[in-house]
C-alpha cells in the first residue's frame, strides 16, 4: 500500500460537514418512512412507489431525473418453459455531463423481503440501532449517497464533477435488467461509488468473487412406472446425477464453489418423470476460474446428453464477473481510507464471496468502492440493522471523497488509467 495522502480540511469543507450533521435527524426519519414501503424485488407496485419517493428526494440535486426502462431477462420455469421476466424502471439522475471528471454512483431500491413476509416495519433496538427491512441494504445507503452529493453541490468545486446516479429495482435478483445500463454508465466514468452497507464495525468489502446462476433443463420420456417402466427415461435421475457430479467439482480448484440449490420436475409417483431441472450457482475468484468451471460443467452436460433418451440444455451464465483488488481498485480504497482518516476513522476492508453492482462497474473498466453505505449487519434477514450514527458519518465520508476528486486531491483519471 502506498502512503496515504494526509487531508487537512479547510473551513469551507468543515462547514459543509457540519451541514450534513444538521441533516442527520432528517435522514433517520426518512429511512424509517422508506423502510415501511415494501419494495421486494418481485413487488412492482412497491418498487414503483419507492422509485417515486426517490425521484422526489433526489430532485433536491436539481439534476435531470429520469426513468430508465430495463430490458427483460429470461428464466426457466419449474415446468420447463422459458419465460421473460419484466422489470420496473431504474431511476437515473444526471448532472453536468460535460464536466472534466465523471463519476457514476449506484444503488438499488429493491429488498429481499416480499409483501406479507411479516417483516415490513422498523423498530429501535437501542438508541443507536434500528431494525427494519432495507434500513442498511440499502435504503440507508441511498440516503448516504444523496447527502454526499448534496454536500458536493454546496461546495465551490462542484462544477468540476459530472455524475450519473443509477438506482435499480433488481440488484437483489442479479441485476439482469439493470446490468447493461451499469456497464454503459461505468464505461463513461472515471470512477464509481456504490452504496451497499459497510459492516457494523465500519469495514468495507475488498475483492469480490464473480457469480453465475445456471439451470440445466433435462428432458426424458414419460412412462407408466409399473407397466412400462423400462420404456421411460427418468429426467429427475439425470438432473440428480448432474447435481451430484457438479457438487464433486468443489475442492478441485480452491477458489471455485458450486452450490446446487434446487431440483424441479416430476409429479405422480406412478409416472416416470420426463422433466428435471437442476438449478445451481458458481462463485469464482478470477476469469480463469470461470473458464475452468464452465469447461468442467460443460463436460458433465455432454455426458448427461449422451445418455440414451435424455436431452440436456444449460441455461444462464456469469452475470457478475469477479472484482479483484487490482491496482485501480486499491487506489480507490486508499483514497477512501485517507478520507476516513480526516474524520478520525480507521477504515479497513476484507475480501468477500458476495457480489454487487461494483462487480458490474469493474467489468466495464470502472474502478470503484462498493460499500460506502451505512454500517449494518444481518442483512437479508429479519434481524437487519443499521447504526444511526453512521448515516451522517458515511455521508461525510462520501462528501470528502467527492470534494477530493473535485479539487484535485484525488486523480480520478489516474485510477481509470490503472484499470486499463
Amino acid at each position: 500500500m502506498t502512503d496515504l495522502p494526509k487531508i487537512e480540511l479547510d473551513k469551507t469543507e468543515t462547514d459543509i460537514l457540519d451541514w450534513i450533521e444538521g441533516r442527520a435527524d432528517g435522514m433517520i426519519d426518512t429511512v424509517k418512512h422508506w423502510s415501511k414501503i415494501n419494495s421486494g424485488s418481485r413487488n412492482p407496485d412497491g418498487l414503483e412507489a419507492m422509485r417515486k419517493e426517490l425521484a422526489e428526494a433526489f430532485g433536491e440535486l436539481e439534476g435531470e431525473v429520469s426513468a430508465v426502462e430495463l430490458k427483460p431477462s429470461q428464466t426457466v420455469e419449474s415446468n420447463g418453459e422459458i419465460r421473460d421476466i419484466e422489470y420496473t424502471p431504474s431511476m437515473k439522475v444526471s448532472k453536468r455531463p460535460d464536466a472534466p471528471i465523471r463519476i457514476v454512483l449506484t444503488g438499488h431500491h429493491d429488498t429481499v423481503f416480499p409483501p406479507g413476509c411479516g417483516f415490513e416495519d422498523w423498530r429501535m433496538v437501542d438508541d443507536n440501532t434500528i431494525n427494519g427491512p432495507g434500513v442498511a441494504d440499502m435504503k440507508g445507503g441511498l440516503l448516504v449517497m444523496l447527502h454526499g452529493l448534496l454536500a458536493l453541490e454546496r461546495s465551490p468545486w462542484a462544477d468540476q464533477i459530472g455524475y450519473d446516479v443509477l438506482v435499480s429495482p433488481d440488484e437483489e435478483i442479479g441485476s439482469l435488467g439493470s446490468g447493461p445500463v451499469l456497464m454503459e454508465l461505468g464505461a463513461k466514468a472515471h470512477v464509481g461509488m456504490t452504496y451497499e452497507p459497510a459492516l457494523a464495525d465500519g469495514s468495507l468489502a475488498g475483492a469480490r468473487k464473480g457469480s453465475g446462476n445456471f439451470s440445466l433443463h433435462c428432458k426424458g420420456k414419460a412412462a407408466h412406472a409399473g407397466r412400462e417402466h423400462h420404456l421411460g427415461r427418468n429426467a429427475i435421475v439425470a438432473a440428480a446425477e448432474f447435481a451430484s457430479r457438479i457438487d464433486r467439482l468443489n475442492g478441485q480448484r480452491d477458489p471455485v464453489t458450486i452450490n446446487v440449490s434446487r431440483i424441479d420436475g416430476g409429479g405422480a409417483p406412478n409416472v416416470v418423470p420426463d422433466l428435471g431441472i437442476c438449478r445451481f450457482n458458481i462463485r469464482v475468484k478470477t476469469e480463469d476460474d470461470a473458464a475452468w468451471a464452465k469447461a468442467e460443467v460443460g463436460k458433465i452436460v455432454d455426458e448427461i446428453n449422451a445418455r440414451e433418451g435424455i436431452s440436456a440444455e444449460l441455461h444462464g451464465g456469469f452475470t457478475r464477473p469477479p472484482k479483484p483488488m487490482s491496482a485501480a481498485n486499491l487506489r480507490m480504497f486508499e483514497w477512501t481510507r485517507a478520507s476516513g482518516s480526516a474524520l478520525g476513522l480507521d477504515i479497513k476492508w476484507n475480501d468477500t464471496g458476495g457480489v454487487c453492482e461494483g462487480n458490474n462497474l469493474w467489468a466495464s473498466g470502472c474502478p470503484n468502492v462498493d460499500t460506502l453505505g451505512v454500517c449494518g449487519s444481518d442483512i437479508h434477514s429479519d434481524r437487519e440493522i443499521a447504526k444511526l450514527s453512521s448515516f451522517a458519518e458515511r455521508a461525510k465520508l462520501s462528501a470528502i471523497m467527492l470534494m477530493g476528486f473535485a479539487r484535485g486531491r484525488f486523480d480520478a483519471a489516474e485510477a481509470r488509467k490503472l484499470s486499463q
